[in-house]
């Protein structure tokens, strides 16, 4: 089935063009289905890229999905047109008073900064208590994955000695979960971040179990077992380039920074990386909105008046 975007957004062109089933507004409207309503809270900095990497996940789905771009008021990005915004996005106020089936909080370049510093962090810390009631099930990445489980379970974050940047293998710690179902005993995700949380943090909380780990990168997957909360410290939306971008432009901004491991053949970065992590994320996204979205969600949002942890 297909996503359900704006027309004129930029991704729809690139994704048509990958052969992702995308359906115009005007024939979804005449469709007798309801959608799953999916908002996406975009804080990454280049929206329009991570948009298009978040989409391109989403519309891989059998499912057919209304999405919604959400970014917030209390911070004026500096990589993005204002006219993007204000064409595609919305903000908190406006779409407070929905319900909505699926959240995706992304991660933010801002690890330097403790939660509290964030100019954001108070809009968003309302957005995180409104989803305990408002949306069905929420995926956090990164640091956004760290800010909620700072915001709803008090785990802290640690910086690290060197950053975090690279593709990692993974391993499967918990067995016949949803949201890993067809996943290999050893998968890879792109990591890329200053911080780190602590596995000995997160058994402390009784409400969250640990799903995946890397001997290198550190704990990977977490979910509550109700499947409303699910975070990713990794990138697995991040496309086949994206590190190769970063590197490149830390050592234009003079960072001293080391290769991103395990990506480049023979650690040369004028040699193509390999896309080795595109299956499971694939996976990830479509195991997310099946088991702990579509399943989960009732068919008419607004009578769901149940609080969601």
């Amino acid at each position: 089935m297909p996503i359900k975007i704006p027309d004129n957004l930029p991704a729809t062109g690139i994704l048509q063009h990958e052969n992702i089933f995308v359906m115009p507004e005007n024939q979804a409207f005449h469709q007798d289905i309801r959608p799953l309503r999916i908002v996406i809270l975009n804080l990454m900095p280049t929206k329009i890229t991570t948009e298009t990497q978040l989409l391109r996940l989403l519309g891989n789905s059998p499912l057919q999905l209304e999405v919604s771009l959400l970014h917030l008021q209390s911070h004026t990005p500096k990589n993005t047109p204002s006219s993007h915004l204000e064409m595609f996005y919305q903000t908190f106020d406006e779409i407070k008073h929905q319900r909505f089936d699926g959240l995706i909080i992304t991660g933010a370049p801002i690890e330097h900064l403790e939660y509290e510093q964030v100019d954001y962090w108070e809009e968003l810390t309302q957005i995180m208590q409104w989803k305990t009631t408002h949306v069905t099930s929420t995926m956090h990445i990164c640091w956004g994955a760290q800010a909620g489980l700072y915001f709803h379970y008090g785990i802290q974050k640690y910086p690290l000695p060197e950053k975090i940047s690279g593709i990692y293998d993974h391993q499967v710690t918990k067995h016949n979960t949803e949201l890993l179902r067809g996943f290999d005993d050893l998968f890879a995700i792109p990591h890329s971040r200053y911080t780190d949380i602590r596995r000995e943090d997160i058994e402390k909380i009784t409400d969250l179990e640990i799903l995946s780990e890397s001997d290198e990168a550190g704990v990977a997957i977490i979910a509550n077992p109700d499947s409303k909360q699910v975070f990713i410290t990794g990138h697995l939306e991040y496309d086949l380039l994206t590190l190769k971008d970063e590197y490149i432009r830390d050592t234009k901004k003079g960072i001293s920074i080391a290769l991103p491991k395990n990506y480049f053949p023979e650690n040369n970065p004028d040699r193509q990386p390999f896309h080795t992590w595109k299956a499971h994320a694939n996976l990830l996204f479509s195991n997310w909105l099946n088991y702990y979205v579509y399943q989960q969600t009732p068919y008419e949002l607004d009578k769901n008046e149940t609080p969601i942890r």
